[in-house]
């Protein structure tokens, strides 16, 4: 439900963009920056252990029987 909602919402505005056209009139420009001292943060992190393996397992699979119509229209089993 909570995706048929959220996809609901975002259409019309994704398609309202497409819609749109946009010319550039500008170029933009970066101001100058001086950076100076400071520090980077610093962190201690303990990351939990996982373990990745295969098993075998077996699995039930349905029997499919397919009849289809031969050149009469007589449903044919395959078994003639």
């Amino acid at each position: 439900m909570k995706k048929i909602l959220v996809t609901a919402l975002i259409a019309p505005f994704v398609m309202s963009l497409a819609a749109c056209d946009v010319d550039q009139t500008k170029e933009a420009e970066l101001p100058e920056v001086e950076v100076k001292g400071g520090q980077m943060p610093e962190f201690d992190v303990e990351a939990p252990e996982v373990e990745v393996g295969t098993k075998t397992t077996t699995v039930e699979v349905p029997t499919v029987e397919v009849k289809t119509p031969d050149a009469k229209g007589t449903p044919t089993t395959g078994d003639e």
